[in-house]
Order: structure tokens, then sequence, then C-alpha cells
């Protein structure tokens, strides 16, 4: 029995000494909890809005003001003309229009009946729809709080409009979303995997004394890996195409195009993980907790980066998949060119270059 205590004991000493242990025991714990216990709402806050107020009378603007008092929204701009309403949306300034018709509080206090428009960004259908109906909701409100002053029933007609997804179809924000998991985990996950798969078992020397340079040996690991994830997301647009109807209003080639080029970031992490540890099971755990799981919730893939904490708005700026989906969306849904996704790939491409730079000076350190 005493010898029995004794390996139990051991067997504690041999996991509190190992760190790597410790962290997949405590720390991924600890973050998966926080991460989903901030990200994981449905609640949605200081919204990005803009107001078309076509009237400017006294009721309008007590409409107005009770609308961003609310909490659920904050104003980004007024605007004048039906022009300014698309390019609002396609610049990504705000997530939903609201527009009030001409003699606004004059038909409400007369005809007793006024119309109000909210137009939404419909690329994601499940925030279009909480913002109509948080405006619907205070709209509600703002007649039933009014009602005792009026001699007769009155109200506001609310005529919702969907832009961009007027069906409200999920799939058009998760097969942008699938592409970028799908694409991280081939290109970055596999390609560390490999790499370290070469030092772990011994090849790596053999691979020294070829003729090969370390940047040749680099190029020539992850060039199977850059063809297999671009030909996966040729079929994923074409199957989201052909099945889902998923559209690609703006130009294919820019798609394809921005997809190589996250492609390379995404290969760069990969390649930055193999200079950096050194087992295959270790570069995988790494490879799911940094890239997988920040993919999936600090991209807004699934839930909306506005209203997250500062804390993992700030962080979600270093998740390439987040820059990616943005002009994914915006190509596929909203038919925008390279004048109005310039920064994300500019983003995308510096990424790239500092983690290809940092990674192959890396590797050939390691190498020497």
């Amino acid at each position: 029995m005493k010898s029995f205590i004794e390996f139990i004991k051991k067997e504690f000493f041999h996991i509190f000494r190992d760190p790597r242990t410790l962290i997949i025991l405590f720390a991924m714990p600890v973050i998966q909890l926080l991460l989903f216990g901030y990200v994981v709402t449905t609640d949605i806050s200081d919204a990005k809005i803009a107001i078309w107020d076509k009237s400017k009378d006294e009721i309008s603007r007590k409409l107005t003001d009770k609308i961003l008092s609310s909490g659920y929204f904050k104003l980004a701009s007024t605007i004048e003309s039906h022009n300014e309403i698309e390019k609002s949306f396609k610049k990504g300034d705000v997530k939903q229009v609201i527009i009030f018709e001409n003699n606004f509080g004059k038909n409400l206090k007369k005809e007793r009946v006024a119309n109000l428009q909210i137009i939404s960004d419909a690329s994601d259908p499940n925030i279009a729809v909480v913002l109509t109906n948080y405006t619907q909701a205070i709209v509600k409100d703002f007649i039933r709080v009014n009602k005792p002053f009026a001699t007769s029933p009155m109200r506001i007609e609310i005529k919702p409009q969907m832009l961009y997804n007027s069906e409200l179809k999920s799939v058009y924000m998760f097969v942008p979303g699938i592409m970028a998991m799908i694409l991280m985990l081939i290109c970055a996950m596999m390609t560390s995997i490999s790499l370290t798969k070469e030092s772990e078992m011994g090849s790596m020397e053999i691979l020294l004394v070829s003729p090969l340079r370390p940047l040749q040996i680099i190029v020539g690991k992850v060039i199977p890996y850059v063809f297999l994830a671009f030909l996966d997301a040729v079929f994923i647009i074409q199957i989201g195409k052909m099945v889902f109807e998923v559209p690609v209003i703006g130009s294919e080639f820019l798609l394809l195009s921005v997809t190589f080029i996250y492609l390379l970031t995404a290969l760069s992490l990969g390649i930055f993980i193999s200079t950096v540890v050194n087992s295959q099971l270790t570069a995988m755990m790494i490879s799911a907790v940094a890239l997988v799981l920040p993919t999936m919730l600090l991209s807004g893939f699934i839930f909306p980066i506005d209203n997250m904490p500062v804390i993992l708005q700030i962080l979600s700026n270093i998740v390439p998949a987040k820059w990616f989906l943005i002009c994914a969306k915006d190509i596929m849904l909203k038919g925008s060119g390279i004048g109005l996704i310039w920064k994300e790939v500019l983003v995308l491409s510096i990424m790239t270059i500092v983690l290809l730079a940092i990674s192959i000076k890396r590797f050939k350190s390691r190498l020497e």
C-alpha cells in the first residue's frame, strides 16, 4: 500500500513539474469560461445607426431621443438622401437606418397615423432581427406613453426592410464563417503539425544535409496545404451558390484573391507555432486554443463583436478571420469592391508579411 501511495505522489509531482499540463488543466478551462461567458450573449448595445429625419419636428425629435437614450443604439450619422443609405451600409458604418416620413408629427396629430421605415443590414440576420425588434418595441412604448394625452387613438406604422438578405437566411452568414474555420484548420493547424512532426521524428536533420535551403524546406512543406485549402475554398463557394443559393454579387476573382491572402496568413501562423513547440500534440493544442476558438468566438462569425467587452473587441483585431469575414460578406452579399475593403485586405497582408518574417527567422535560427 505504501508503494502505491508513493506511486500516486510521483504522478502528482510529474504533473506539477510540466507547465504545459498545468496550462491544459487549469488555464484552458478559465480562458474558455471567460470567453464564453462574455461572448455568448444575444443582447446588443450601442449598435450604430443612422437617422434620416425628413420631418424634423418636435415629435420626431422626441422619438429619436427615446431611441438613442435606450442604450441599444448609438447615432453614427444623419443622412439626407437615399444614396447615403447604401453607402453607409457598404462602408460598415451602420447596422440600421431609421427614416421618418415628411410631416411625421403633423400626420400623427391630425391623421392619427404616421409612417416610420426601418432598414437593417441583414448580412448578419440575427443582429438585424434583434435591432428591428428593439426599435419596434421602443416605438410602441413611445405611443403607449403618449396615448393618455391624445384625444383619439394614434399609431405609428412601421415598415421594416432587410437589405442584402431579405429572406433572413442564416446560411448567408455561415458559409463565409465555415470557410474561415476550415481554412484556418487546414492551413494553420496542419502546417504546424506537419513541420513539428519533422523535428519530433528527427527527419529534419536529413533535410538539413540536403541541397535544400531552410526557406525552400518551408515552402515545399506548405505548398500542398495552400493548394488543397484553396481548392476547398473554391468548393465551399460553389456549393454555397448551387446548394444554398448564397449569392456572390461582387467579383469572384476579388473574393478568391482575398481568400488566398487569408490562406497565407493562416499558413504563417502555422509556421510560427511550429517554431515555438517541439511536439505534434502541443502544436495541435496551441492551434486549437489560440486559433480555432478565437476564429469561432472573436471573429464575428457567430457573435457580434460590437457587443463584446472592450478588451475582447481589442483582441479581436489580431484575429485574421475577423478581417477575412468582413471582406467575404461584403463581396458576396453587398457587392463591395476593393475600394471599400482595402483596409481589411491591408491588415491581412501586413499580418502575413510580419508573421512570415518572424517565422522564417525563428526557423532558420532553430535549424542552425
